[in-house]
Parts: C-alpha cells; structure tokens; sequence
C-alpha cells in the first residue's frame, strides 16, 4: 500500500490542483493515474519497479504519470525539462530505462528521438479506457530514482523507497503545520526534491490545493498572487534575490501585501544569507524559515515554525530525524563553535545510489549517513558552513567558510550578487576568489573589496590580487557561470 495515496482519497471532490485557471479534484487525480497505471501494466500484473523515466511538463499531467509509475508498481524517474541529450542519455541508461513518458508537445522530443532503444509513450496517445486490477505493494518498493547536481562527479542516481517518501512527507507536514485550507504557488523543478516533495506531495498529502505554474516568472506570480489568498510560499535563494529586485520597482503595494499576509515563507536548496533575510523582512515583515536537506535525506533541520528563526542557521532535527557532528578522525562533536561534518540518521534517508554499491557503503557509517556538509552549532541551532569539498576553502592552515564570506560582500551597498569559490595555489593550498554583480553598474574597485571584506572578516586578513577571468580554473565555472561576473578578486 502506498499510504500517500491511499490518504488523499480522503479528499475525493476538494481541488487539489489549479493548473491555468482549471481545477483538478483528488478524485480526477486518482481516476487518470489509475487509467495511466493500466496502460503502463498492459498484460502484466505487477511492473516489479521497472525503470520508467518521465519528462512531463509541471502541470496535472506530471502527477497523473507519477502517481500512475508508483500504482503500476514501476520505479518513476523524473528527468529535467532543460537537460541536454547527453544528460538524458546517461540517465537513461544508468536506469537502464526501456520507456520514457512524454508529451507531444513537450520541446526535448527532438533530444529524446536521438536515444536508440527507447521506447517513446505519448500521454495524449494512452487509451486512458478501462482500469484494470492494480498491484498490492510494500513500502519497501523502491519508488523512484532523482539525480544529483553531480558538483565532484557524474550525477548519482539516488534510490528512494515509498517508506523513506512517506517518513520525509509526514515530517514536514508535522514540523509546518500544514493545514487542508492551505494553498501554495509551485514554479519550483520537478525533479528535484524541493519541488517534488516539499511543494508538491506534502500539500497534497494533507488534501491543501497546489497552484501549478510552471517555471519561476515574476509576472505570471505576480497575476496569481493578486488571484489568490496563498498561505504557503517555498523557494530557493535566487526567487527571493528577483522578488527583492522586481518588488522595489513595483508600484503595487497590494502585491506586497499578499506576501505580508501568507502563514509560512520558506527558503532552502541552497544558503539564504543572513542579509537577504533581513532585506526580505524589512519589505514584507515575513520572517523566512530557512530548512536544510539534500536528495539522499529528504528535510533534516528545519528553523521552528513557532519559535525563534535565526538567519544564517537551518535550525533543529526535525522529528524521527537523528543528527551529529564528526571531526576528522570520526569523533563526534558536542562542543558548540566546533565545525564538523554533518551525519544523519532516520528512516527517510534513501535506499542506495542506484549502480554504486561501493559508493553507497563508503556514504554510511554505522548506519550514519555522511552528507560531506560542514556544519556548527550555536546555542542549539545548526549552522551550515557549506560543502566540504566546495564551500569550505583550505587556505594557509585556515578552513573558511565561502558562504560566510558572500554574506559579508552582500552587506556592501554597492554588492548586487555575488559568488566566492576557492582558487588552487602553490603557497596557499587555496586563495579566495569571488565573482561579483554591482547595482546599477557602479563602479566598485579591489581596494574597496579588500577594504570592505577586513572590516567585516577581521580574522581572514590573507593575500588576495585581482584575476581575469581567463585565470579561472576550469573546474570552477560551475558555480560562478550562475552570475553575472563583473569582477573577480581572490
């Protein structure tokens, strides 16, 4: 039994999605996932977690393949609208995926086309009919595969089962307090587990209504939230970078207004810097709770819903959720200050990476997953100094952490964006080097970073020169190509 499902039942005529002003009832949701689920059975009873990719747009469409992939009892593999061929391809062979769902009207086709021994389903070509006797399944039943942003090495497919699905969902449900009145705008990837699972199934869990938009566009946002009373918001760093930006210039001050009113922001997939925070504060009075989690483990600390928020911390261990701290020799730390890595044990930690059974058992101690994340703690809250082999620079015999530092930068005025990477050197192991955005094309000169940067990191006086940008190592244009560099100084 795979008891999200069986939940939302519950809900039968309520609306669970808005998709372009048309309302999808739970019931809709479960009668065409039932109709996909027999079409993808055919003769067979049971599909065994056969591998069955996706590439479906974020609207009602996307749900019904999902949720028809799990009651057939295949394996869903959600894949990115924006991949390339070549991404596609190492997806779907890893898989080792026969059949791939797609939409007729879907951009990538030509993409998908290209794969030999691919079976191409067209959802507007399934003969939804007659709904056939669908398997019992365990929750053991591995139920789907999402990969990572691969940022040391190829992309790891990481298995989760239909249990560690159900422990991440009703986790949240619980810590956030979500409520079947709630309403929620979705314009985050589908498949990551952000949007998947925090945006999306944990709404629908609680029989709350997801309004699908698409990709993140201000003005399509900003047309719904004038539309409707949404009480739930959740995005990544960079939407609250363009809602700052877009906001400030907007006239409408009712637009402002909604985001005043709604019960819950959030922010999570990567680190909101503490003067994001307050800036988004100081606009709207919503105080951001800020989360922290990753595809192998689902949400793990979570600022209070009720309770003190504090900027630049992702709080405490959710519920069921087991989390420590371990030096480099595998001591674990107690001491507060002390950074370390964070480990993490629960029964909605993942299965196994898909392939990799050495990388699997080399990713667990004891039982303890290790996320290779930095983290310290501060009077009880967690706080993330980022990833061991990016964010964390090893340079002269100090560990500094990137991400304190673009807090630093983004305080100056004159700072719009910024990103800060570490940058190999003979004599320092690692310089910093950052690339940096200016508001209105003002000018902003090395003298002044250095100056700006002593002041605010007083322990990190180390030597730093400027950079072109044909000085940056390849293995770094990763990060940096997600601005628009202006500067560079290390």
């Amino acid at each position: 039994m795979i008891e999200i499902l069986e939940r939302t039942k519950d809900f039968k005529h309520k609306t669970a999605l808005l998709v372009e002003g048309k309302e999808i009832t739970y019931s809709y949701l479960h009668s065409q996932s039932d109709l996909i689920a027999s079409c993808l059975l055919g003769d067979k009873e049971d599909l065994y977690e056969e591998p069955i990719a996706f590439l479906i747009e974020p609207d009602d469409k996307y749900i019904y393949t999902l949720w028809g992939i799990w009651k057939a009892g295949g394996m869903a593999i959600p894949l990115s609208l924006s991949a390339k061929k070549e991404e596609l391809e190492y997806c779907i062979s890893d898989t080792k995926a026969k059949r791939i769902i797609c939409s007729k009207t879907s951009k990538v086709n030509k993409s998908l086309l290209k794969i030999k021994n691919l079976d191409l389903v067209f959802i507007e070509d399934l003969h939804l009919k007659e709904i056939r006797k669908l398997p019992d399944l365990d929750s053991e039943r591995k139920a789907m595969v999402l990969y990572t942003s691969g940022t040391t090495s190829r992309p790891k497919g990481v298995v989760s089962s239909h249990k560690n699905i159900f422990s991440q969902i009703v986790v949240l449900v619980e810590a956030w307090q979500w409520e079947k009145e709630d309403h929620i705008p979705l314009f985050l990837p589908l498949h990551h587990i952000h949007g998947i699972i925090n945006s999306l199934l944990c709404p629908l869990y609680q029989g709350a209504k997801v309004t699908m938009l698409g990709s993140f566009n201000f003005k399509k946002l900003s047309e719904e939230m004038m539309k409707n009373d949404f009480s739930v918001f959740t995005a990544v760093p960079t939407v609250y970078f363009s809602l700052l930006e877009n906001l400030k210039k907007n006239t409408n001050r009712e637009l402002i207004k909604r985001f005043k009113k709604m019960r819950l922001m959030m922010s999570g997939s990567a680190a909101l810097a503490p003067e994001m925070h307050k800036k988004w504060q100081d606009l709207t009075g919503q105080e951001i709770l800020e989360r922290y989690g990753m595809t192998e483990i689902g949400m793990a600390l979570s600022n209070p819903y009720k309770g003190k928020r504090r900027p630049g911390f992702v709080g405490t261990p959710l519920p069921k959720v087991e989390v420590r701290l371990e030096d480099e020799n595998g001591k674990e730390i107690n001491a507060e200050g002390v950074a370390g890595e964070v480990l993490i044990k629960g029964p909605q930690v993942f299965k196994e990476y898909l392939n990799q059974p050495q990388k699997t058992k080399d990713s667990f101690t004891d039982s303890w997953f290790r996320t290779g994340d930095v983290a310290s703690i501060e009077e009880g809250y967690f706080k993330i100094l980022g990833r061991d082999s990016i964010d964390i620079i090893k340079t002269g015999g100090y560990k500094i952490s990137a991400l304190e530092i673009e807090d630093a930068l983004l305080k100056n005025k004159k700072i719009k964006e910024c990103a800060v990477i570490a940058i190999d050197d003979v004599k320092w192991g690692e310089i910093i080097g950052a690339a940096i955005v200016t508001k209105d094309k003002e000018e902003l000169n090395l003298g002044e970073v250095q100056e700006w940067c002593n002041k605010y990191l007083s322990d990190y006086k180390l030597p730093r020169k400027l950079l072109n940008m044909d000085d940056l190592p390849k293995n770094s244009m990763g990060k940096i190509m997600k601005t628009k560099i202006k500067g560079l100084f290390s």
